[in-house]
């Protein structure tokens, strides 16, 4: 549901309604990873670092990308102050400040990239790109790793993933890339076209296990119940977290955008 939601986002709304919706998906994504650790304790301190969060669209919005540190010092400070005056027990604070600012990173930061990927020039192009890699590759590694999976990948985290399934996912991914050169983006080369879908790949990949591995430290089997019987919005998303800030760094410095 998010990828075809975020894919009429991408085609029909203008760049700021765009950046709006980036921010409430920030926010709302915010209020579920720290409710994954926290539940309900803390309200005030989920909700503040939820907002704050936000606060970083219009850096990308505007590339004040210099903006970028002095934006994480005061939010951190923010944090730090409604921590130290309204903390009820010692016990666990450091961990519940630490998850709180993790959260400002893994999503703020990293899906922010959205916004900057956006303002490329052809940037719904690579938009696109990049959701295309990310649905491939998902949908390579399910099937062939439910076919002919038997070396598990990583069965700390995710026991139901393979080896077999990874690689799959791998090739998927560099069959989108030069599927996109040959409908949209001509201006990728053909050796790019296997750099960019393995890179991209094993990012999106690792975003996958990264969440799988908070989820597990959390001990809860979906990041939320957001969008029904198909968990939370982060679980919707968590390759593109890692996907998009790979990307726009490509583009950026590999397309002279």
């Amino acid at each position: 549901m998010a990828l075809p939601l975020l894919i009429l986002l991408v085609i029909f709304a203008p760049p700021l309604i765009f950046a709006v919706v980036v921010a409430v998906a920030l926010f709302l994504g915010q209020l579920e990873f720290n409710r994954m650790s926290l539940g309900r304790a803390h309200r005030l301190q989920q909700i503040v670092a939820a907002l704050a969060g936000t606060t970083i669209v219009p850096l990308f919005y505007f590339q004040q990308l210099s903006l970028l540190l002095p934006w994480m010092v005061s939010v951190f400070l923010l944090l730090a102050l409604i921590i130290l005056y309204r903390f009820k027990t010692l016990e666990g604070i450091h961990n519940q400040f630490g998850w709180i600012c993790l959260g400002l990173f893994y999503l703020p930061v990293l899906f922010g990239h959205l916004l900057l990927l956006r303002f490329e020039p052809f940037g719904r192009h690579w938009i696109f790109l990049t959701m295309m890699t990310v649905m491939f590759c998902d949908s390579f590694a399910y099937f062939v790793g439910r076919k002919i999976g038997r070396h598990k990948l990583y069965p700390s985290v995710s026991p139901n993933k393979s080896v077999e399934g990874g690689v799959a996912g791998l090739v998927g991914s560099v069959i989108a890339v030069f599927i996109a050169k040959a409908l949209f983006l001509p201006q990728i080369g053909w050796l790019d076209g296997f750099v960019v879908g393995g890179i991209v790949s094993l990012f999106g990949q690792s975003g996958d296990l990264f969440e799988s591995l908070l989820k597990r430290a959390c001990g809860v089997k979906d990041s939320g119940t957001m969008i029904p019987g198909h968990g939370g919005l982060l679980d919707r998303l968590d390759s593109l977290l890692f996907a998009f800030p790979v990307m726009y760094y490509i583009v950026k410095y590999g397309y002279g955008g």
